[in-house]
C-alpha cells in the first residue's frame, strides 16, 4: 500500500474518530443543559416542574377518576397529580422512591385525604386494592415494565398511564438510535 493512500485513510479514520467523539460530546452537553435547565425551571417555579403548567396533564387524570375512588398514584414525585387527584377522589395514596421528593409533597400538596409514602414501588406496595392506578411519567423509568404491570395488574381495576411520546422530538429518537441516554 502506498504512503499516499495510508495517510487517506488514517485521515479518514481520524475524522471518523473525530466525529463521533464530537457527536458524543455535543449530545452529553444537551443531555446536561437539559437536566440543567430542569432543575433551575423548577427552583424558579416554586418547586414544581413547568410541564405540569405548559402540557396541563393533570386534567386527563382528574378527568377519568371518580368522587369515591380509592388511588395509588406510583411515582408521585412531589405530589402535584397526586393533590389534583385529591381535590376530586375519595382517597389518594402517592408513593415515590424519593424521600425529597415526598417531604416536598407533604409540605406543599398534602390534604387530610391523601397519604404519601417513600418507597419502591417495584419492590413494596400498600397491601390493599385501589379504584384507580396511576403511573405519571414513570413508567418509562422502570427497568422491566412488563413484568411490573403484571405485577400491579390485580390490584386495580382502571389504569391511568402516561408516558412522554419521544416521537414528537427528533432528537430523543436519534439519540436512542444512537444508543445515547435521551
Amino acid at each position: 500500500m502506498s504512503v499516499l493512500k495510508r495517510r487517506i485513510i488514517l485521515k479518514v479514520l481520524e475524522a471518523k474518530f473525530i466525529n463521533s467523539f464530537s457527536l458524543r460530546v455535543a449530545v452529553w452537553l444537551h443531555n446536561f443543559s437539559y437536566k440543567l435547565i430542569s432543575r433551575l425551571a423548577v427552583l424558579e417555579n416554586n418547586g414544581l416542574h413547568p410541564k405540569h403548567r405548559i402540557m396541563n396533564y393533570h386534567q386527563f387524570f382528574v378527568n377519568n377518576v371518580g368522587k369515591d375512588d380509592v388511588i395509588l398514584d406510583i411515582g408521585c414525585g412531589c405530589g402535584a397529580v397526586t393533590f389534583d387527584l385529591a381535590q376530586k377522589a375519595k382517597k389518594v395514596i402517592g408513593i415515590d422512591l424519593s424521600e425529597e421528593n415526598i417531604k416536598i409533597a407533604k409540605e406543599k400538596f398534602c390534604t387530610p385525604n391523601i397519604e404519601y409514602m417513600v418507597g419502591d414501588a417495584t419492590q413494596y406496595l400498600p397491601g390493599q386494592e385501589f379504584d384507580v392506578i396511576v403511573l405519571s411519567n414513570v413508567l418509562e423509568h422502570i427497568e422491566d415494565r412488563v413484568e411490573f404491570l403484571r405485577k400491579i395488574k390485580k390490584l386495580a381495576r382502571k389504569f391511568l398511564i402516561r408516558v412522554p411520546m419521544i416521537t414528537r422530538d427528533w432528537l430523543s429518537v436519534y439519540k436512542k438510535e444512537k444508543g445515547f441516554e435521551y
